[in-house]
């Protein structure tokens, strides 16, 4: 019970927001209009159960005015039947992408916002493939949670509406048992009550490993398309490496993982069709077989037959929603858990980010960088670095060095508000922008232009964009600016680069962060795109992470990290800065 409870509740979670947001008035008129409209179908369900009374006594009867009578109210009753099913099917679907783009946006919004992306990704753990969870769970959840509820509530609706009728047409049936005379009131309801409950027991027993295995198969599909996309990201690299058949092996695993819970979802789901199909086929016979005696005796005319039998039909259908859907229920469980489990993990990361004992750089009050007693933690609490002192001021240069491993692209993500996991104190200057530069640029989808200006949009000249292309070294590419591909692919890591220098010249921040900003570049190339950040960004404050010596020629100050856990830092002037 209390999982059932906490099922419900994580699907409360994830859709309220929608029915209280902005759109609420929107979603709710529509839900309200596909309601009724459901409604109206079973009120017209229930026309066609009497129709099937009088119908069926006409041609029993031999009365063919009363015949065509009865084909007239059942060409109109099928006609409203089909104009309110294709309407309701419309307003369904308008339901559907509405309340997707709205829920899509809300994933997203919480996804980017605070730089949660980067915290769940860092954490790793249970939450895999966001990308998958935000494009096809939440598609699958808001078809989903729409066609199974409006499916309940049509069978209560139905049952409601048909369980009257059947317990009028049913009749009493006299049982003789024990020496005693017992009278049945409305059997018919009662067995059909029975006949679903059985059905009900039987599918929950058989198909309960669905659950597990949907969720499954969902996870082993992203895996299997995310090592697709690595390869699309990094074909030069495999190529260079020669590693087709390290791929092939890595493709055939992660495919073969697809292929092998398939195959146990086959398994289960053909163990289910067996008890389904036959449940449905039994279900076509059995009302006729119930209700045959009475018919027989004369009590009811073959019109009332038909209409008991399409009644019981009703109500059995109604009782046994929980088996028709169980499938769709496994699959909605599975889907349910993905969202709620990727909410919980951009909470967890918020909480990270916000809590009391969180790393978090402070806006000071003078035009200095501050840090004081800094002290880091990987995440899982093991300690990294501690004893980091500094102050660096406006054009003031910093060479960050030591060996692999040691913590050096981690302070700079703790410079930069990444990196919670720590004690101390980061204080910013008061004012002045600030750019990271990553060892591998990104370079988003899009024109070499949008490329250039990332992340700002626009209010860059192309001159500009030209000039500061040819000024790093890239004057090849400065008549492509309305050009658009996949420029991660396009360009080398060293072009690529050269670029980010480029993004420098044009953003002019007043503090740059580089973390092997050059390490794919030759020495005269770095030495030059370092000589023009210097001629052109004077009053710019540099922090670099690196391993050359020859860096050393363009910074004042070295902060040495040694190895070890946690490491240390020495902070001493490099005499031969230039």
């Amino acid at each position: 019970m209390k999982r059932r409870l906490d099922f419900i509740k994580d699907i409360w979670r994830i859709a309220r927001p929608y029915w209280f947001s902005e759109d609420r008035w929107a979603g709710r008129g529509l839900l309200a209009v596909i309601v009724a409209m459901s409604l109206t179908l079973v009120f017209i369900t229930v026309l066609l159960n009497k129709w099937n009374n009088a119908f069926y006594d006409t041609l029993q009867n031999r009365d063919l005015d009363g015949f065509y009578h009865q084909l007239g109210i059942f060409a109109a009753l099928a006609a409203a039947y089909i104009v309110v099913a294709v309407y309701q099917l419309y307003l369904n679907q308008m339901l559907q992408i509405r309340w997707r783009r709205w829920l899509t946006d809300a994933f997203l919004t919480r996804w980017l916002e605070g730089k949660v992306y980067y915290t769940v990704q860092m954490r790793g753990g249970a939450t895999d493939n966001p990308d998958q969870r935000i494009a096809d769970d939440i598609h699958s959840f808001v078809n989903q949670t729409l066609a199974l509820t409006l499916g309940l509530l049509e069978s209560v609706v139905t049952l409601v509406s048909f369980v009257g009728i059947l317990w009028g047409l049913s009749g009493d049936f006299s049982l003789n048992l024990a020496g005693g005379d017992w009278v049945i009131p409305g059997y018919m309801v009662w067995v059909a009550l029975g006949y679903a409950i059985l059905g009900t027991w039987l599918t929950k027993r058989v198909g309960k490993p669905l659950i597990a295995l949907n969720y499954n198969q969902q996870r082993y599909e992203a895996d299997f398309r995310f090592s697709l996309v690595r390869l699309r990201e990094n074909v030069e690299g495999v190529a260079l490496y020669r590693g087709e058949q390290g791929e092939a092996a890595i493709f055939r695993s992660r495919f073969g993982r697809v292929v092998e819970n398939w195959w146990a979802i086959m398994k289960r789901r053909k163990m289910l069709s067996w008890l389904t199909n036959g449940y449905a086929q039994v279900a076509v016979i059995f009302p006729f077989m119930a209700a045959a005696p009475r018919y027989f005796s004369g009590a009811i005319q073959l019109g009332g037959l038909m209409q008991t039998a399409s009644a019981f039909g009703r109500v059995q259908g109604a009782l046994s929603w929980f088996v028709d859907a169980y499938t769709e229920l496994a699959s909605w469980k599975a889907t349910v858990d993905r969202l709620t489990t990727f909410g919980q993990a951009m909470e967890q990361a918020r909480a990270d980010m916000a809590a009391p004992g969180a790393l978090k750089p402070a806006q000071g009050r003078e035009e200095l960088l501050r840090v004081r007693g800094l002290e880091l933690d990987l995440p899982d609490a093991q300690p990294l670095l501690a004893g980091i002192d500094l102050t660096l001021a406006p054009g003031q240069t910093l060479l960050v060095s030591g060996p692999s491993g040691c913590g050096k692209s981690t302070l700079l993500r703790a410079m930069a508000g990444l990196w919670p996991f720590g004690r101390g104190g980061i204080e910013l200057p008061a004012s002045g922008r600030a750019a990271f530069l990553p060892q591998k640029p990104y370079l988003p989808m899009g024109t070499l232009r949008a490329v250039a200006c990332y992340p700002a949009a626009e209010g860059v000249g192309d001159e500009a964009i030209r000039e500061a292309l040819t000024a790093c070294g890239l004057p090849h590419l400065a008549g492509r600016l309305d050009e658009e591909t996949y420029w991660a692919q396009e360009l080398s890591p060293g072009e690529q680069q050269r670029l980010a220098f480029a993004r420098l010249l044009l953003q002019a921040p007043d503090w740059i962060f580089m973390d092997e900003a050059t390490s794919a570049m030759d020495e005269p190339g770095e030495r030059a795109l370092y000589a023009l950040l210097r001629q052109r960004l004077p009053r710019s404050a540099v922090v670099s992470v690196g391993h050359r010596s020859t860096l050393e020629a363009f910074h004042g100050l070295r902060l040495a990290m040694s190895a070890g856990r946690p490491g240390a830092a020495t902070l001493t002037p490099i005499a031969a800065a230039g």
